[in-house]
């Protein structure tokens, strides 16, 4: 099944790309909640009208997304079965995987060198590290809070530290005042746990890893895991892949 518009509806974002013969060609990231938004971008992309392939973590949202495509006139399928994708998964309960975790596998596996581990980061909302297995297969990861997420907790649960941006690199050490070593305590819990991660997958692999990095925060982290592969379509090429390999 062709794709013409795939979607991944995140848990601040709703991503969308727009489908060449033979990968995502041009993306938009926009709001979860504004429909407004949502119609202004579908007049500009009203030449490649459906079938629309979508995708997310939040089901509220999506399904939200879903029915207002719908009410548009769109042809929408919804991919969130994992026997649907074109991956073997190895853990007890994979209904139980985040869907963005396995269709980055299934983008990884287009990419990565036959035979050869990859490890791929997502860095968004929360930030999860997985292992593909030298086979392809999905074979489960890590979980942890990412920047934003860390940082709201930070304001939220004390009394008088204040709600800081993400930083956009790896700050300056030492902090010399409270926003400066929040912020530097946020930036390197993320980096140091993903670095600390990537040493565990590699002792566990005994070989060598290939390394794919994604999400909202890839860019911020690339300079810390230069090794990486930058890929911020990842998710959006996933689905692409999982939608052609649909009879």
């Amino acid at each position: 099944m062709r794709a013409n518009i795939v979607v991944d509806v995140g848990n601040s974002r709703i991503k969308w790309g727009l489908c060449g013969p033979d990968a995502v060609r041009e993306t938009c990231s926009l709001p979860p909640d504004e429909p407004t938004a949502w119609r202004r971008q579908l007049e500009l992309w009203s030449a490649a009208r459906g079938p629309w392939i979508v995708a997310g973590v939040h089901p509220t949202r999506r399904d939200q997304f879903i029915e207002w495509l719908r009410r548009e006139g769109q042809n929408v399928r919804l991919l969130e079965d994992p026997g649907d994708l074109p991956l073997r998964v190895l853990v007890a309960r994979p209904d139980h995987v985040g869907v963005d975790r396995l269709l980055d596998a299934v983008a990884a596996n287009s990419r990565r060198t036959s035979g050869i581990p990859a490890v791929v980061i997502d860095a968004g909302s929360a930030v999860t590290v997985d292992l593909i297995d030298g086979s392809g297969a999905f074979a489960g990861g890590a979980i942890l809070p990412g920047m934003r997420l860390m940082a709201k907790a930070l304001h939220d649960y004390t009394a008088l530290l204040p709600l800081i941006p993400v930083p956009d690199r790896g700050p300056t050490v030492p902090g010399t005042d409270t926003p400066a070593a929040m912020e530097l305590g946020v930036f390197w819990s993320v980096a140091g746990g993903i670095a600390a991660l990537l040493r565990e997958y590699r002792a566990f692999c005994r070989s060598q890893i290939e390394i794919f990095l994604t999400g909202g925060d890839g860019g911020r982290l690339h300079a810390i895991i230069p090794e990486a592969q930058l890929w911020p379509e990842m998710t959006l090429e996933g689905i692409r892949l999982s939608a052609e390999a649909l009879s």
